[in-house]
Parts: structure tokens; C-alpha cells; sequence
């Protein structure tokens, strides 16, 4: 994928602590690490990095952002991904992301 750089990785999904919150998964400590080390120079607000991800069948182009409070980044699953691939909270997925 011209020039990006690949992690595939499993996480759980869970979702922000509001009603009707975001549906995340948060990026593995080791893998955020490495990403924040290299790429950081290109966040944009808020410690967000374009990506293009992929779970299941469905790809699609997204960001991640950096929380900073628990030192990883943050992919957030659109309500029509989580329903394309029967994805619910708790769920532990196999997800590709291209940085």
C-alpha cells in the first residue's frame, strides 16, 4: 500500500462512557509506541494520524488518535463496519491497520 507501514494486531472493542459513545479499540501499547516514535511528526490535532484499516471484509480510510492518558492510540469502528462484520463490545477482532 504504497509506502505505509502495516500492523495487524487483535483488541477487544469497548465503547466510550456516554450514551450512544464511540465503539473503540485501542491499539496495543508496544504497537502505539512504535507508531508515536516514528510517526508523530504527522498527527495533526488532537494526536490524530490518517490510517486505513481493515477488519473482516470491510476496509475502509479512518484516523487514530492518541490518548494520552493511557498511552496508545485509538481506532474508532463506525456503526457500519460494526454491523457489516457482527461486531459487539467485548468482541475480540482481528483488525490490519496501515499507518
Amino acid at each position: 500500500m504504497n509506502g505505509k507501514i502495516k500492523y495487524e494486531f487483535s483488541a477487544k472493542t469497548w465503547q466510550y462512557s456516554s450514551p450512544s459513545g464511540w465503539h473503540f479499540v485501542s491499539l496495543p501499547i508496544e504497537i502505539s509506541t512504535e507508531i508515536r516514535e516514528n510517526l508523530k511528526w504527522q498527527e495533526e490535532g488532537w494526536g490524530r494520524l490518517k490510517a486505513t484499516a481493515k477488519i473482516g471484509n470491510s476496509k475502509w480510510e479512518t484516523a487514530i488518535w492518541f490518548d494520552s492518558k493511557h498511552k496508545t492510540y485509538l481506532l474508532p469502528l463506525k456503526a457500519k463496519i460494526r454491523k457489516k462484520e457482527n461486531i459487539e463490545i467485548g468482541n475480540d477482532i482481528k483488525i490490519i491497520v496501515w499507518i
